[in-house]
């Protein structure tokens, strides 16, 4: 019975501890995308939705900056 609580108590705390890293990995994707869109409302919504975009193509993390900021340039002009 001992060795089932531990192996519970250390599985429970693998899953929290990955899900907490996937977590802050998207709040700092969506951060970044947010700080390429400035203030402006509509340029926020584009954004996020080129950082939707970015993980459907699979683009990798360490491309994301670069491909969310040749996004943010390509964004049309009012």
């Amino acid at each position: 019975m001992d060795y089932f609580i531990i192996f519970i108590t250390t599985v429970s705390g693998l899953y929290f501890h990955w899900w907490l890293y996937v977590r802050i990995k998207r709040w700092m994707d969506r951060d970044l995308a947010l700080s390429l869109a400035g203030s402006d409302d509509a340029r926020r919504a584009y954004m996020l939705e080129r950082l939707a975009e970015a993980g459907r193509q699979g683009v990798r993390r360490r491309d994301l900056a670069q491909w969310l900021e040749r996004a943010a340039a390509n964004y049309p002009a009012p």
